[in-house]
């Protein structure tokens, strides 16, 4: 893996999704285990629902209590599932991060040289789905082993992409890096106005990426320039 690869992959995990990193560990009581009571799942779920919401009305001045009502359930019932509301905040992160994650994998799964393509679409309705509440999800501490799996992931699924001729060869991870972060900009920028510009955008990329010859004049960004640009972890 080259210098530019590792600073490009150092911050994947934060602009993933809008996402920042791991969940921490134990703020959730449950997960809908197995032999869980029926209501109690549903309960788990409409409180997520209902969080989403609001924090994304609220942001980080939403309370438990507002989650609770909107969900129709007694605050209770949410502490007795999560501890407070960072907890909840973590296994919203958990559950989106699960998401990206499997359609890392499923990207990976393709060995066409379209699995770069699956990837990038998927983060782009990643941060979609995500928009309304992603500044909280990116205060989140980065977890170093889901950054290596994405590192990775970035790196193989572009050298397939190179290989199979999906793109073309000048094409570096730093242009990737470069793509996935001013689509994360422009769902944030582009709200609830235009939620799905992302996608015409991502389309109009991804053709200039196929275009045969020199694509730019301009040198690729450095190692260091990248490494300077990626999200570092927040105490």
């Amino acid at each position: 893996m080259s210098n530019q690869t590792r600073a490009a992959h150092s911050g994947v995990v934060a602009t993933s999704s809008g996402l920042g990193g791991q969940a921490r560990q134990g703020g959730a009581l449950q997960h809908g285990p197995p032999g869980t009571r029926r209501d109690a799942i549903r309960n788990y779920h409409r409180i997520l629902e209902a969080a989403r919401e609001v924090l994304g009305e609220s942001g980080a001045d939403a309370s438990m209590e507002e989650i609770a009502a909107r969900a129709a359930v007694g605050v209770g019932t949410v502490y007795r599932r999560f501890a407070s509301k960072d907890a909840l905040i973590d296994e919203l992160l958990r559950l989106a991060l699960e998401e990206v994650l499997s359609s890392t994998e499923q990207a990976l799964a393709r060995t066409d040289g379209h699995g770069l393509e699956d990837l990038l679409r998927a983060l782009g309705q990643s941060f979609a789905d995500h928009a309304c509440y992603a500044n909280l999800l990116l205060q989140r501490p980065t977890d170093a082993a889901t950054t290596r799996r994405m590192r990775a992931a970035i790196d193989l699924l572009t050298a397939r992409a190179v290989a199979a001729g999906t793109i073309n060869p000048a094409v570096t991870v730093g242009d990737i890096m470069a793509l996935i972060w001013a689509m994360r900009g422009l769902v944030q920028a582009a709200g609830e106005v235009a939620p799905q510009a992302w996608r015409r955008f991502l389309d109009i990329q991804l053709a200039g990426m196929r275009t045969p010859g020199p694509l730019s004049n301009a040198p690729p960004m450095s190692a260091r320039q990248l490494s300077k640009l990626a999200p570092r972890r927040r105490s």
